[in-house]
This record gives structure tokens, sequence and C-alpha cells, in this order.
């Protein structure tokens, strides 16, 4: 017989809440709400293509000086974030996740497409109860057109 985790079960839980964080990066950015990327990743390092970034004040700063937001206040991207696997320390209140990622976007006059594709490698900690990131690196493996999401230095 499997074996199948029960609702009590706390890495299950602990899994749960941390493919809840995940998520809610891609809903932010996809919301182009970079203030609630700073106050998720206020406490973590975070690195792109870039330095890496310490804290709520440098993730938004970066993401408001490179993201393009249109009219409708978004970057009109859609991140798709699939084949998540979370390994949980309870015993610490540590975890690891790896994800992948696909960027797609749409803009007027141009169709739908993948503009880039990857994977997320990120850390965790409980504190005070509560999951939350120590450190987001992303990895893009594969780059299309991002003309019209990032600005270019």
């Amino acid at each position: 017989m499997p074996a199948t985790a029960r609702p009590s079960d706390p890495s299950e839980t602990s899994r749960h809440a941390i493919k809840d964080l995940i998520i809610r990066y891609a809903a932010l950015v996809d919301a182009g709400d970079f203030a609630g990327l700073g106050h998720l990743l206020a406490d973590a390092t975070f690195t792109g293509s870039g330095k890496p970034l310490h804290g709520r004040e440098e993730i938004e700063r970066m993401f408001r000086d490179t993201v393009i937001l249109y009219p409708d206040g978004t970057p009109r991207t859609q991140h798709v974030v699939t084949n998540t696997a979370v390994e949980t320390d309870e015993q610490a209140g540590t975890a690891t996740a790896l994800s992948y990622v696909a960027v797609l976007q749409s803009l007027p006059g141009l169709d739908l497409q993948f503009i880039a594709v990857g994977r997320y490698d990120d850390r965790f900690e409980r504190h005070d109860g509560q999951w939350r990131f120590t450190e987001r690196q992303v990895r893009i493996t594969l780059i299309g057109d991002v003309s019209g999401h990032l600005r270019t230095p």
C-alpha cells in the first residue's frame, strides 16, 4: 500500500506552505506588485542576472528599475511554475526547493510568446511558526525576446 501524507503530517504541511510562497512570488511579479515582492523576500538574498541583492528595499528597487510595467500596471506576463520539489528538515526548521519556470508575455500587436525558461533554487526557514524565503536564485537557461519585459541599462 502506498504511503500517503496525513493532513496532520508536519512535513506535508510545510511543503504546502513553501509551495504557496513559490506561487505567491510568481503572482506578485505578474501583478506588478514590487512592494509585495519586497515584503515577500524581505529576509532573503535574491540572485538573478546581477549581483546578489539583500532585503526588501534592494529587491523592490531592482524590480522597479528593470521590469517594464504597462498601463494596466502589470508586466503583461504569466509565470508558469512546475515540477516543484521541496525537501524539509522539520527539526532544523529549514527547507530547499527546486522549481522550473516558464515566463510568457503578450503585448499589443505581438503574439503570446515564451520570453524566458529556467529554474528557481530556493532556501527557506521557519520563523515564529511561518515559512519564509532566505534565498532565491533565478537561473534562466533559455531566453527569448525580453525587449518588452526588461529595461536595458
